[in-house]
């Protein structure tokens, strides 16, 4: 196991020193799924949901998030983001959310990309709630990633 690099000798937390590495092409693909009942499913399909176009404001909102990961999560690194896409796919119960984040800079984009699908997947369960408030989000994860130091990276499916 490698050493865990946001703790210091003593044991404290501390920011990771990237002011020495040098900037390279990052990109990191995340995902996840909420799941709900089949009518909910079709009304989001529809574009009949109370409050909208839910995959179009969960877009937006999953794309803000990746935007603020540095304020939202200790010890991140504030990045200059050069592209965030979000994609829905919808499958049998749920739909699934896959978020790519991608900079050339000294820091990967991993917590990026899985802050953008958990936002958006909250967005979803915030305007679809009315219809089903028992939708459950499961699986956000990393599914690869790209540049930096260790390289080139693929969970296995």
């Amino acid at each position: 196991m490698n050493k865990l690099t946001h703790l210091g000798e003593d044991g404290s937390a501390h920011m990771v020193d990237v002011g020495g590495k040098a900037a390279t092409a990052r990109r990191a693909v995340a995902s996840g799924w909420i799941t709900m009942s089949a009518e909910v499913l079709e009304a989001i399909r529809a574009g009949n949901a109370p409050k909208g176009d839910v995959l179009g404001t969960a877009r937006i909102a999953g794309i803000m998030a990746a935007k603020r990961t540095g304020e939202l999560i200790p010890l991140c690194h504030p990045l200059g983001l050069e592209a965030v896409n979000i994609d829905f796919d919808y499958e049998e119960g749920a739909i699934r959310a896959t978020a790519t984040a991608s900079l050339t800079g000294k820091t990967g984009v991993e917590m990026e990309a899985m802050t953008a699908v958990s936002v958006a997947l909250l967005t979803i369960y915030d305007m679809a709630k009315a219809l089903d408030k028992g939708m459950v989000i499961s699986e956000v994860r990393l599914i690869a990633k790209s540049g930096g130091k260790s390289g080139d990276w693929k969970a296995a499916i």
